[in-house]
């Protein structure tokens, strides 16, 4: 049975987003807790009914939960979770899916727009006190995106709204997904996972922005990442192992396309002796595509309705995983 609004206790667990604070302007009455490192959600995990909660878990606290119903990730991945055993323990679990779309699509045209406008180098000119002069070579110049093709791989709905986007620049959008027969959204033309490396030769800006799964692992190999034109940008906002880094190394440091801009690593933080720190042609965000300032509340909102539908005893959940 799952508990009751007055028996019922969360447990928030980031280490920065404000959680507890924003539900407790909710005035919902049930009882909560944030902990803002692993070592208190050890200690505390076990007092808790329902876990809110991303990066911070880790399936060594299962035994420690004995209370544990249900868990409302605070993030759309959701490869941290075992759900053999959650399921095994009847533990239920959503995603935040879709919960920061809109960010992560305007965080992906940020990006190819500082790498089309050579924003980072303007940066870096300004801290230097240098005023650039016009530029002769055509190829060392800004560019524009109207009439470039952009292919995007995962048309969910970081894609779907990505490539929104794109058309108000005037771009052509090739989409990628699991799936082809879901449909276009959003994009020119629609291709299956498997198309990959054929039709990257197509596009100016090649952006990733589909979940990691076994199936998306390394999806960008490095037949792909040869494949690419040497006028082209990669682009990737979904997660950091969708990409083979040593080939996304290997392809900057041979100056083998125009740039790189990405917002996520293999992994994170990313490590200091990674050459990616200081490639010239190499922009990186900290995993910063998803923030905004509205995050914790559309958290929240899902969270809510996922509470209500369990005490209704309904089977589905909103973003149901388990």
């Amino acid at each position: 049975m799952f508990p009751a609004k007055d028996k019922l206790t969360i447990c928030f667990a980031h280490a920065a987003y404000q959680m507890q604070a924003r539900f407790e302007a909710r005035n919902t009455g049930i009882r909560n807790f944030q902990v803002w490192a692993y070592d208190d959600l050890v200690k505390r995990v076990g007092e808790a009914d329902i876990v809110v909660v991303s990066g911070m878990w880790k399936n060594d606290l299962i035994p420690h939960a004995g209370k544990l119903k249900f868990i409302q990730s605070i993030s759309s991945g959701m490869d941290q979770y075992s759900r053999e055993q959650l399921g095994a323990k009847g533990v239920r679990l959503a995603s935040a899916a879709g919960v920061n779309a809109r960010a992560v699509a305007e965080h992906a045209i940020a990006l190819i727009l500082a790498v089309f406008r050579r924003l980072p180098e303007a940066r870096d000119n300004q801290h230097r006190k240098m005023w650039r002069g016009m530029i002769g070579d055509l190829g060392q110049r800004e560019d524009e995106l109207g009439g470039k093709t952009l292919l995007v791989v995962g048309m969910g709905r970081i894609g779907s709204h990505l490539a929104l986007l794109a058309k108000a620049f005037g771009m052509k959008v090739i989409g990628i997904r699991r799936d082809p027969s879901q449909g276009e959204n959003g994009a020119d033309s629609i291709y299956g996972m498997g198309d990959l490396v054929s039709l990257v030769p197509q596009a100016d800006i090649v952006a990733l922005t589909c979940a990691l799964t076994p199936e998306t692992t390394g999806l960008m190999s490095k037949a792909a990442f040869a494949a690419m034109k040497p006028s082209s940008i990669f682009v990737n906002v979904a997660r950091g192992k969708v990409a083979d880094e040593a080939a996304l190394i290997d392809t900057m440091q041979h100056n083998r396309i125009w740039a790189a801009a990405i917002d996520v690593t293999a992994d994170e933080p990313l490590p200091q002796p990674s050459p990616l720190w200081t490639m010239p042609n190499v922009f990186v965000t900290p995993h910063t595509a998803g923030e905004t300032r509205a995050y914790e509340d559309n958290v929240l909102d899902i969270l809510t309705e996922n509470l209500d539908r369990l005490w209704r005893g309904e089977t589905a959940l909103r973003n149901q995983v388990l």
